[in-house]
């Protein structure tokens, strides 16, 4: 690992001033769990790391009155994993990120560098797409709200500039009977990236149909997707398995995946939608109890 200037700003203005002057890379370094072994490795190069932990804001869960919650850019999956109003609200999120790992790593890993690391199969992406989360961000002008599904815009790359960095992460309010689930399929249970990653959000209405949707895909194309398409064939009707048949041909109707060693595009296109029909099964079956 090549040698570089390190600096932990305690302040959003400390960070920003830091990230503008910074002359040659700059890397933020949230949970590391990426970045530290990636430089290690010799993946990525910086001249600067800066480490963001020390900042007001970027560590915790705050629930809000209205049912919504803020969440830390740099809070550990352990952490969500480990609070219970988050869990029963948005598991589908909670599971997502606990997925990423092992118990160790669980300690450090953190939404914020699941997202920027860009990659496509990332689990936590999907899930927060899905719940409609929204990322703070902080830079030169302010404060600027960017829906999670837009910071990625390709393999290794987001939309953020080199002075800004994500502070925290905003999920809304949960209506009753709503909720959501996070599925993927790896070769192996842990410590392992998904050859297909799907996430099911949904709210039932009191007839039992599903009023609203959101459906997300991940490592089947450059970035994470939200099929409207999947969404809308859930809009209206209930979970049967008419509707679960269509909601599969819209999922691998989306699929723009890749040959690899991990995984064919026949394979990652079936299981998508077969991943579809079991997280939307999941997220209907948790959304019947939240009364």
């Amino acid at each position: 690992m090549t040698r570089f200037a390190y600096a932990a700003p305690t302040s959003v203005e400390a960070a920003v001033s830091v990230l503008a002057g910074a002359k040659g890379v700059a890397r933020l370094l949230s949970g590391g769990t990426d970045l530290l072994v990636q430089l290690r490795a010799g993946r990525l190069h910086a001249d600067l790391v800066v480490d963001i932990k020390k900042i007001p804001g970027i560590f915790g869960i705050e629930a809000h009155p209205d049912g919504g919650f803020t969440i830390g850019a740099a809070t550990p999956g352990a952490v969500l994993g480990e609070h219970a109003a988050l869990r029963a609200a948005w598991p589908g999120v909670v599971e997502a990120i606990n997925l990423i790992g092992s118990t160790q790593v669980q300690g450090r890993a953190t939404l914020a560098g699941n997202l920027c690391n860009a990659s496509p199969a990332a689990d936590s992406v999907p899930a927060l797409i899905a719940a409609d989360a929204v990322a703070v961000v902080m830079g030169p002008d302010g404060q600027r709200e960017v829906a999670v599904g837009d910071v990625v815009v390709g393999p290794g790359q987001t939309s953020l500039a080199r002075d800004e960095f994500i502070l925290s992460f905003r999920l809304p309010p949960r209506p009753a009977r709503a909720a959501d689930a996070y599925l993927r399929i790896t070769p192996r249970t842990e410590m392992d990236i998904a050859v297909v990653g799907c996430a099911v959000n949904l709210t039932l209405a009191a007839d039992g149909t599903i009023a609203q949707a959101r459906v997300a895909l991940g490592a089947v194309a450059p970035t994470q997707l939200l099929v409207a398409e999947a969404a809308a064939v859930l809009i209206g009707h209930r979970l049967d398995e008419a509707t679960l048949a269509a909601l599969d041909a819209a999922a691998r109707a989306a699929c723009r995946p890749i040959d690899d060693k991990r995984g064919t595009i026949a394979y990652r296109t079936a299981i998508a939608g077969v991943l579809a029909r079991r997280a939307a099964t999941i997220a209907c079956q948790r959304a019947e109890l939240r009364r």
